[in-house]
């Protein structure tokens, strides 16, 4: 039987991206198949307008980020950002991929006139009018001074931050069997998407023992984006805040099944293959990668720790409210080793003004630039 009734969006989604994956020959690479999956215009998962971000799966989100949790997360890095623009000698912030703004929000109410400019990077056109709205209300005496951009300009002068922002770009899987290198991409059976893998000369950047059966990540997308973004970037300094790990934990043999992970209503699963359009796809970072990728784009590693001692170094005890269990609770899984504290990472990366005086708060304890 016919109808006309119209596809949902992801049954409009995986239409057209099986359409092109067999006029191209049956197989598109992972990491073509993830950017569809995400970032399609007013299909992709970021792109289509839903509500991706918040506490709790009763209000429609996936999946809660650091400033969704409690909003000393931003008052607490707003520390770190100030000696930082104080240090660079400028006054504008860039932040990349502000979610729901609450971010930004945050931070210009803790710094306020000390940023001449607060500079939003969003590709999607839904969140950066969802992002407005909440500016709007909740800083409007600082939304003048908010810009949105859908590209990265030619240069720019500030302090950068990237909360979340590398375990959404794209990465392209590798998958050993035992005697040879595939790399793993989509084809399309019937009504499905399937794996299918082809033989590649890539190569983990580790010679590590890796069992037969393992799938593992590399991040050619996210690399490329540091170095790009260094050569933008004059003078000053970049935060990217992430779950991840160094090189050679990253690799471990017995991290045989990779770290590719979706999330939809809080929970998390393991295919990207179904749902497509409807549930977020993220891979950890490899963070060794970044602070190269860095370094050889002229770029210096200031330092490297887990989020739990960043924000305590930035002084997160010193900001909390006394006698509230919510915001201890909060605090808790944003510091506990169990929680976000160890799984998260922060790396600074600078350029362009004196160095040798500039020692960030965030690093003061516990940094562990030795092991990038």
């Amino acid at each position: 039987m016919q109808t006309n009734e119209p596809l949902s969006v992801t049954a409009a989604l995986s239409e057209r991206l099986r359409q092109a994956i067999v006029a191209e020959g049956g197989w598109w690479g992972f990491d073509r198949f993830m950017a569809a999956a995400l970032y399609t215009p007013d299909l992709g998962y970021y792109a289509s307008g839903r509500r991706t971000f918040g506490l709790l799966p009763d209000n429609g989100s996936d999946f809660v980020t650091a400033p969704e949790l409690s909003p000393l997360f931003g008052q607490t890095l707003a520390r770190q950002l100030r000696q930082a623009l104080v240090a660079s000698g400028t006054a504008d912030i860039w932040e990349f991929g502000a979610g729901s703004g609450a971010l930004a929000s945050q931070i210009l109410g803790a710094l306020g006139p000390a940023v001449s400019a607060y500079h939003i990077i969003e590709l999607s056109g839904a969140l950066r009018e969802r992002q407005r709205q909440r500016l709007a209300i909740e800083q409007p005496t600082h939304l003048p001074r908010v810009h949105w951009h859908d590209r990265l300009p030619e240069t720019m002068r500030g302090v950068v931050i990237g909360n979340e922002v590398l375990d959404a770009m794209p990465v392209q899987l590798l998958h050993f069997d035992g005697q040879q290198w595939f790399e793993r991409g989509v084809g399309v059976d019937g009504s499905r998407f399937v794996w299918r893998d082809r033989p590649t000369a890539l190569r983990p950047p580790v010679p590590a023992a890796f069992v037969p059966g393992t799938v593992t990540e590399i991040h050619p997308q996210a690399e490329a984006f540091v170095r790009t973004l260094a050569g933008c970037l004059t003078r000053g300094v970049v935060f990217l805040i992430d779950y991840g790990f160094p090189e050679d934990e990253y690799y471990l043999p017995q991290r045989h099944g990779g770290t590719l992970m979706c999330h939809r209503a809080h929970r998390a699963d393991p295919d990207p293959l179904v749902d497509v359009g409807d549930k977020d796809i993220t891979a950890h970072v490899n963070f060794t990668g970044i602070a190269l990728a860095g370094q050889e784009a002229g770029l210096e590693v200031l330092g490297y720790t887990s989020q739990g001692h960043f924000l305590l170094n930035c002084g997160l005890l010193e900001l909390m409210p006394p006698n509230d269990p919510r915001a201890a609770a909060a605090v808790n899984k944003l510091v506990n080793e169990h929680e976000m504290g160890e799984l998260f990472k922060v790396i600074a990366l600078a350029r362009g003004f004196d160095l040798q005086h500039f020692e960030p708060i965030g690093f003061t304890h516990g940094d562990r630039s030795h092991r990038l």
